[in-house]
C-alpha cells in the first residue's frame, strides 16, 4: 500500500469515464497548445481563488520560477523561505540567480516560524516565499505587516495547499502571486505534470504569460524579454477543469481520513498534525512524528505498509545547496524534526478498510516500542 503509487488509481476507476472523455475532447478540438481548454482552466482557477489571473504552465517548479521572474526577482537577489520544503521550491529560486534565505520553522505545524523573517531581511532581499506545507497554510498577517513595511512582495507557494483557507482566505489569494503545482498526487492532481501561477496583478500576469511562451508577446517569433517553453498541456488543462469541480469534495474526503487518524491515535505517543489557528487543512499529507520513526517504517514495510517522509533531508543540509554555507545546527528544529516525522497513507480515495489495517498494525508497532 504505497500511497505515492497507488493513490491515483481507486479515484481513476470512479473517474475513469469523465478522464477519458476530457483526453478524447481535446484531441477531437484540433487545439493541442494553449487553446480553449487551458484558456477556460485558467479562468476557472482563478475564479476559485478570487483573483484577476491565472496562467497554466508545465509544472510547479516553473510556477515558482516564473512567478519570481515576473515579480522582478533576479540575479543577486535574496528570497526568504525554509529549509523544510521540496527541493524544488528552492531549485526555483537558484535556476534564476537568486540566492534562498531560510529562516527555521514553527515545532508544532512544522511551518515557516514567521517571527524570524525581520532578522532575515537584508538590502538583498527581494520576495518572501512562504511555503504552505502539508495542507495549511503560514501565518499570513505578520508576513503581510512585514512585506508592507520593507516593500517586498509575497510569492506564496500553494503547491501542497490546493483549498486550504487561513482565516477564511484561500491559499493563493494572499500574495503578490502564488504558485501551484498539479502533480498527480495533490490534491488537485493532473495525469502527469502540470502548474499554475495566480495574481489579481494586470502586469504580472502580462509578464507571466510572456515569460511561458519564450518571451514572445504581440508578434511571433519575436522575443521581447528572454522567456522559456514552459505552457500547461491542452489535455491536462482540460483534465483539471473537471477535476477542479470535484475539488472541495477531494478536501472533504481527506479531512475525514485526517479525522479517523486524529481519533485513533489519541492517547499515544505519536504525535499527530497540529492545525495552526484559523487554518483549514486539507492534508495533502499527513504528517505525525515519533523519535522511534525510523523502526516504526521498516515495521509497517514488513506489512506491505509503505510510508514517506516529508522531508527526510532538509534543503540546507543536501549536498547539491552545500554553496549556501548552511552548517549543521543552522536551523534546529528544521533539523530535529527532519529525524523524527513521516506521513501515514492519505488520499481522498483512501478506503474504509485500508485506513483500518493501518491504523491496527501501527498501534501493534508503537504497543511494542
Amino acid at each position: 500500500m504505497t500511497q505515492y503509487v497507488w493513490g491515483y488509481l481507486p479515484e481513476y476507476e470512479k473517474e475513469r469515464d469523465d478522464i477519458l472523455d476530457a483526453v478524447d475532447t481535446v484531441f477531437r478540438s484540433g487545439k493541442l497548445v494553449l487553446g480553449p481548454s487551458v484558456e477556460a482552466f485558467e479562468r476557472e482557477f482563478a475564479a476559485y481563488h478570487g483573483v484577476s489571473h491565472c496562467v497554466g504552465v508545465d509544472n510547479g517548479t516553473n510556477a515558482i520560477m516564473l512567478g519570481l521572474r515576473a515579480l522582478g526577482v533576479g540575479a543577486g537577489d535574496e528570497v526568504i523561505t525554509v529549509s523544510n520544503t521540496a527541493a524544488p521550491t528552492v531549485l526555483a529560486i537558484d535556476a534564476i540567480g537568486a540566492t534562498p534565505v531560510f529562516v527555521d520553522i514553527r515545532p508544532d505545524t512544522y511551518l515557516m516560524d514567521v517571527e524570524q523573517v525581520a532578522g532575515a531581511i537584508t538590502e538583498r532581499t527581494r520576495c518572501l516565499l512562504p511555503v504552505h506545507l502539508y495542507g495549511q497554510c503560514v501565518d499570513m498577517a505578520p508576513l503581510e505587516e512585514l512585506a508592507a513595511k520593507h516593500g517586498l512582495p509575497i510569492l506564496e507557494d500553494c503547491a501542497q495547499a490546493h483549498g486550504a483557507r487561513h482565516h477564511g482566505r484561500i491559499a493563493g489569494s494572499m500574495g503578490r502571486a502564488a504558485a501551484f503545482s498539479f502533480y498527480p498526487t495533490k490534491v488537485l492532481g493532473a495525469y502527469g505534470d502540470g502548474g499554475a501561477t495566480v495574481t489579481s496583478s494586470p502586469e504580472i500576469d502580462a509578464n507571466l504569460r510572456r515569460l511561458r511562451y519564450y518571451g514572445m508577446e504581440d508578434v511571433y517569433y519575436v522575443v521581447s524579454t528572454p522567456g522559456y517553453n514552459s505552457r500547461l498541456d491542452e489535455v491536462q488543462a482540460e483534465i483539471l477543469r473537471r477535476k477542479l469541480t470535484r475539488l472541495d469534495e477531494y478536501v472533504a474526503k481527506r479531512q475525514s481520513v485526517a479525522a479517523r487518524y486524529a481519533d485513533a491515535f489519541a492517547g499515544t505517543d505519536l504525535r499527530t498534525p497540529v492545525t495552526a489557528p484559523g487554518n483549514e487543512h486539507v492534508y495533502y499529507v499527513y504528517v505525525v512524528r515519533h523519535p522511534a520513526r525510523d523502526r516504526i517504517i521498516e515495521a509497517l514495510r514488513e506489512h506491505d505498509i509503505s510510508l514517506n517522509i516529508s522531508y527526510p533531508w532538509p534543503v540546507h543540509r543536501q549536498s547539491g545547496f552545500a554553496h549556501l554555507g548552511y552548517r549543521e545546527g543552522s536551523l534546529p528544529v528544521t533539523e530535529a524534526a527532519a529525524g523524527e516525522i513521516f506521513s501515514l497513507p492519505m488520499y481522498a480515495s483512501l478506503s474504509d478498510a485500508d485506513q483500518e489495517r493501518v491504523i491496527d498494525v501501527l498501534h501493534g508497532v508503537l504497543a511494542r516500542l
